[in-house]
């Protein structure tokens, strides 16, 4: 990050997580758009210009770009969130949010030009059969894959395929002489949007969200089954950074909160038409402490879920003002492979607050660049510095008072860590940067590593003065300049994070990195009180 002044690092960071509010736009609503294009003259008059460019225009022209361009001039003037995805993303996105797809189930590394297993995911078709950490994959039916033309994309493609068809694999595993052959049945492999969950005492469970794709709720169960195996009889639900996905995956965790027939979100659409959502039967955390986190990037779904409780008198969120995302998109397909998100409706807190912060037609910039304008004005650092609108003040059924008009406030404020340098190294640490130079740690001495129970595994200094040195020594050959003799503990903390997920999974992973949480550390002590 050479070069960059500190006074945009805020603004850096906070682009970094935008992203995620667009990913996590598209709520789960049936398209109903069959039948809505009957012929007029301003879908005439567009099509006869393309017709024209195409077959008169004295030069070739990819009309396919003046299209795309088009629609996405059209939709910048609309609002925000309305969006279009062209065909060669659409899959990606897709896959992404519905939750898995179907593959042999590792992680990997090209390296050197070889394909190095870094992890075999758990209970996965890898690992029941036999792959372990550190492998070479050399050839995938029969398909040499050392070949510098393979690129990760094409990679993939091999080791994808129909469900439960059989890919046979040729292995070069260390300390073993000959090439190993192992048929690995494809499944579906789930692309996880739980990245935690675990004890915090011996009474109140964690689970972090990082977005709601079609399988999150089904991830939330099982995360706080094994939780309430554990002895929770509160819960912790972390969804700082998520920035939304489906609304019926929302709506079925704020459920498990709320007694039957408290209103959880509704919507209304053009027409004016509403529609409720309530709380079912069902429900582990109805009468107990329950503690949400949330901060500016968290949006929609998240907010929902939020929102929910806080309008209906239950748990404590803590944290931060969130994005402030009201509005319901609905996914159409546009024919060839290609989709628009369109703003169909907005949605409401139970008290009956619109949460979607003011936008103007045509401005999207500013809209999104309002993380920096919280910043300037302090109220990432103090609540009394967050604006609230008096005229769109509510109030819950035991007299609390709340606002509509951008973001849920939180009952507990956090304020947001004000070294910056420090804050862009956590993001950048985040993204990945020590995961090869860990895998090459690893690598000296696999057997070791792989034989290490976690127990073993945290009674150990893992991370030695001279493996801190080696990786500071690394970052400088991509020129990271951050000043790291002030930040070595944090260093220490992502290297053995690193560590513990190459080996253990992302659960260890998160566990280490949140062991100096302030927003954590605030749910200890108000559980305590």
């Amino acid at each position: 990050m050479k070069g960059y002044s500190k006074k945009y690092l805020p603004l850096i960071i906070g682009a970094a997580c935008a992203i995620g509010v667009f990913i996590g736009s598209a709520l789960d609503f049936s398209d109903s758009s069959e039948g809505l294009f009957t012929a007029n003259a301003k879908k005439e008059k567009l099509n006869r210009l393309i017709d024209y460019i195409d077959y008169e225009y004295v030069d070739d022209v990819n009309t396919d770009s003046i299209v795309d361009v088009t629609v996405n001039s059209i939709l910048e003037d609309l609002d925000p969130h309305s969006t279009y995805i062209p065909k060669q993303k659409y899959d990606a996105l897709a896959e992404n949010m519905k939750g898995d797809f179907v593959g042999i189930g590792v992680s990997f590394y090209t390296l050197n030009d070889t394909v190095a297993v870094i992890k075999p995911l758990a209970d996965g078709p890898s690992e029941k059969a036999g792959i372990k950490a550190g492998d070479r994959i050399l050839y995938a039916n029969g398909i040499e894959l050392a070949q510098k033309e393979i690129d990760t994309d094409s990679l993939s493609s091999l080791l994808k395929g129909e469900i439960n068809t059989t890919v046979n694999l040729k292995i070069k595993r260390n300390g073993v002489k000959n090439l190993l052959d192992i048929p690995v049945k494809r499944g579906l492999i789930p692309i996880k949007s739980v990245d935690a969950a675990y004890m915090l005492n011996n009474k109140l469970g964690y689970v972090k969200v990082n977005r709601f794709a079609e399988t999150t709720y089904n991830e939330f169960e099982k995360a706080i089954t094994n939780l309430i195996a554990q002895g929770a009889t509160e819960l912790a639900l972390d969804l700082r950074d998520n920035g939304g996905g489906y609304l019926d995956q929302a709506v079925k965790i704020a459920d498990e909160f709320l007694k039957e027939g408290k209103l959880i979100v509704f919507t209304k659409n053009k027409s004016g038409e509403i529609n409720k959502t309530f709380a079912s039967k069902k429900g582990r955390f109805e009468n107990t402490k329950v503690f949400v986190l949330i901060n500016e990037n968290s949006a929609s779904a998240s907010e929902i879920v939020a929102g929910a409780l806080q309008d209906n008198d239950v748990g404590t969120i803590i944290g931060r003002r969130s994005y402030g995302k009201g509005l319901v998109q609905r996914e159409m397909n546009l024919g060839d492979g290609s989709a628009v998100r369109l703003t169909v409706a907005r949605y409401y807190t139970p008290t009956g607050r619109s949460i979607q912060k003011p936008y103007s037609h045509g401005s999207n910039d500013k809209y999104f660049e309002e993380y920096l304008a919280r910043y300037n004005n302090g109220e990432l650092l103090s609540k009394d510095s967050i604006s609230v609108n008096d005229s769109l003040q509510y109030k819950t059924p035991k007299g609390k008072i709340v606002y509509g008009g951008g973001g849920i406030i939180p009952d507990v404020f956090v304020a947001k860590v004000t070294d910056y340098e420090k804050e862009s190294l956590n993001y950048m640490l985040k993204g990945g940067v020590m995961d090869r130079f860990i895998f090459n740690i690893l690598e000296e001495d696999r057997d070791y590593y792989n034989n290490l129970s976690l127990e073993e595994f945290n009674q150990q200094e893992i991370i030695t003065d001279q493996i801190l040195t080696d990786f500071i020594d690394y970052l400088m050959k991509f020129n990271f300049d951050f000043k790291t003799k002030n930040y070595k503990y944090l260093l220490k903390k992502y290297l053995k994070a690193t560590v513990a997920e190459q080996l253990f999974g992302s659960n260890a992973y998160q566990k280490i990195i949140s062991e100096d949480d302030l927003m954590i550390q605030k749910i200890i002590e108000l559980d305590n009180l």
